[in-house]
């Protein structure tokens, strides 16, 4: 059972639940990679319901990704396959981790949406492939799902990893057939049968074109069955659209569940509440299942905003890293990009990588006595890195957040709370967290005033303190 109460009515600021900084950082960490201070200031000034529109508008509005040069290419029009595949892809890793960094929303929903239509690289294994991919995701993201379902399924990745190029008249293959249902639109067992899945793999037959290697891959009417088919107790000689159109007609209900559940699983607790579930599941079949009007309903609501929804769910390796950047605004360049993603490699979380066809199950998932190490010692990396491209980014991070507070308490506190979303638990962790800010100075300069933020030990003073909120257990949590 969830303890969160909060109903699906707009959360509106009140004296007892203002609109403050720690609300607007949760928005911000669930729904992308945190907020720089910047917008929490454009956001603080601004009423919640409308503000949550504007930056969800935002989002939907914002054109796609350009391609990369290469985005259309075959094998013919390689010289040296292995090597500029390799780089390509090195390329689009960067591409997508910038998005997560300059697009947080978008980023985090292409992210959200990859980890449910899963593909893998390492199975198709080819760039053009994996753009196109990219693409279908990105642009969806804020769209229709009936549609997203659709183009999906052709998607030249999907068709390779869930073997829709082999399925013919011939040979039928019910992998994605079932993976359609079972994962993508209704979950397990729930509103079909062993015969819906054999009579929808016949009726998707017939995408298994492939003139070479990376090229796109169409429909071959040759291998395409054209005898009836039944799914869902209706009969025909029914093809691909038909498929999605009756699942839809047939299955609304069951989707518009399945979808809100997972939605709500990932943005606020695997704890669900399934009123509020059947609510926004009421929302997307009212809107002909279009996306945003779901997501405005989702984080506009008291439930959203609720005590119980804060500071609930363990990061993942993505969170954690580009919620540092852009919450501690440090410097980021290509190569520590490239490296980020592969420390999140490192973590559990390989970009068009996930684990399985059902994809990271995240949360708990995330945390193990390895992985909290290697998160340990990449922030251990990252935070020495910026300390030797520039130190003065350390005082600069703490001078933008109290302003010129020579107070070593208040200073302590309000970056601890900047970093975690429930804070520390008890007043003797910030007293701790406050005698390690200090570090070797004594204590004579902070009581006669004469320590302030402009001293020469300040970046080393606060790279210390982040060392130490890093190792705390409430960091990992957003």
């Amino acid at each position: 059972m969830s303890c969160n109460s909060g109903s699906i009515n707009p959360y509106i600021s009140s004296v007892q639940k203002p609109w403050d900084t720690r609300l607007i950082q949760h928005f911000y960490r669930r729904i992308g990679f945190g907020a720089t201070s910047n917008e929490i200031a454009q956001a603080l000034i601004q009423e919640p319901s409308l503000f949550i529109d504007e930056v969800i508008e935002k989002v939907y509005n914002l054109p796609s990704t350009i391609p990369p040069s290469w985005a259309y290419m075959k094998e013919s029009d390689y010289t040296d396959i292995d090597t500029q595949m390799q780089e390509q892809h090195v390329e689009w890793y960067l591409k997508w981790e910038n998005d997560m960094l300059v697009n947080p929303i978008r980023g985090r929903f292409t992210l959200f949406w990859s980890n449910h239509f899963v593909t893998r690289l390492e199975d198709y294994w080819c760039s053009s492939w994996m753009f196109d991919y990219y693409k279908v995701i990105q642009e969806n993201s804020f769209g229709n799902f009936k549609n997203f379902v659709k183009e999906i399924g052709l998607a030249p990745a999907m068709l390779i990893f869930l073997n829709g190029y082999q399925n013919s008249a011939a040979e039928p293959n019910e992998n994605y057939a079932r993976e359609l249902y079972e994962l993508f639109t209704l979950g397990v067992n729930n509103g079909y049968t062993q015969n819906d899945i054999v009579e929808t793999a016949r009726a998707l037959t017939g995408y298994t074109r492939i003139d070479e290697y990376c090229a796109p891959i169409s429909f071959d009417i040759n291998e395409f069955d054209h005898t009836e088919k039944t799914i869902f107790g209706r009969t025909g000689n029914w093809g691909y659209n038909d498929v999605i159109d009756i699942l839809f007609e047939e299955r609304g209900t069951q989707i518009a569940n399945f979808i809100c559940e997972k939605l709500y699983k990932y943005f606020i607790s695997p704890e669900i509440n399934s009123v509020i579930i059947s609510e926004l599941a009421t929302t997307l079949i009212t809107n002909n299942f279009e996306l945003v009007p779901v997501y405005k309903q989702l984080f506009k609501s008291e439930h959203f905003f609720n005590d119980n929804a804060i500071g609930i769910l363990i990061k993942s390796p993505f969170d954690l890293l580009n919620i540092h950047f852009r919450e501690t605004e440090f410097s980021t360049e290509s190569e520590m990009l490239l490296n980020l993603v592969w420390f999140c490699s490192e973590i559990g979380q390989t970009m068009f990588e996930p684990v399985d066809v059902a994809g990271w199950q995240g949360n708990h998932d995330w945390i193990n006595s390895s992985t909290l190490v290697g998160r340990w010692n990449a922030f251990d990396y990252f935070l020495w890195w910026t300390w030797e491209d520039n130190k003065e980014s350390f005082r600069d991070f703490v001078v933008n957040l109290v302003g010129e507070s020579n107070n070593p308490s208040e200073i302590t506190k309000i970056v601890v709370d900047h970093l975690l979303s429930n804070s520390l638990q008890t007043e003797l962790d910030y007293e701790i967290a406050t005698d390690i800010f200090k570090d070797e100075i004594p204590q004579n300069y902070f009581d006669n005033n004469q320590w302030n933020l402009q001293w020469d030990t300040v970046p080393y003073q606060v790279i210390v303190l982040l060392f130490h909120i890093i190792r705390q257990p409430e960091f990992q949590l957003k």
